[in-house]
């Protein structure tokens, strides 16, 4: 669905255990964008920077790492920076994630609806591997809609011509097209 940058394979990235909002979305815009055959490391807070120097996993949302928490910034927007990924709906999903991880609701009215899955994905998941696992589908959901929000306001002209079906077969095509030229 996504294109990784052509970038070395990274294998292991470290983070605290117990993720939330910021430490399940940064697994996702990784692998999905970075480096598909990640793997992850959750381990307690003081352990991360040991951990990581022992197993060369890039540490990340943990204090102290470069790809953690900058002012109002997120993890999330990080790696977007580090990596220079310039998606536009990549980085709309980018302010829902920062408004739900700071408790900002009022940037991202879909932020209060992230908090509250992501608060009951750790309830139903056994571990912070099953929660990502668990979550991908989420986020992978959450960017489409980035990207529906983008199409529609490109094509609005067209859209309103057309039937709730012929916009629905429309968007789908496009973000098709979309994915095939990433």
């Amino acid at each position: 669905m996504y294109r990784a940058l052509d970038t070395p394979l990274v294998m292991k990235w470290i983070t605290r255990e117990h993720v939330h909002v910021d430490r399940v979305a940064c697994p996702w815009l990784i692998r999905r964008f970075v480096d598909p055959s990640a793997e992850f490391i959750f381990v307690p807070a003081g352990d991360v920077e040991r951990i990581a120097q022992e197993s060369k996993a890039i540490p990340f949302d943990t204090p102290g790492a470069e790809l953690g928490h900058r002012e109002e910034r997120c993890s999330f927007d990080a790696i977007i920076e580090k990596y220079d990924l310039k998606d536009q709906a990549l980085l709309d999903l980018a302010a829902i994630v920062r408004a739900a991880d700071t408790d900002a609701f009022h940037l991202a009215p879909e932020s209060i609806g992230l908090e509250a899955i992501a608060a009951g994905a750790t309830m139903i998941s056994k571990d912070d591997s099953e929660t990502i696992e668990k979550s991908m589908f989420l986020y992978d959901s959450l960017y489409a809609n980035c990207e529906l929000r983008l199409l529609r306001e490109k094509y609005k002209a067209e859209l309103e011509k057309m039937s709730r079906v012929e916009r629905r077969d429309f968007l789908k095509r496009k973000l098709s097209e979309k994915a095939r030229n990433k």
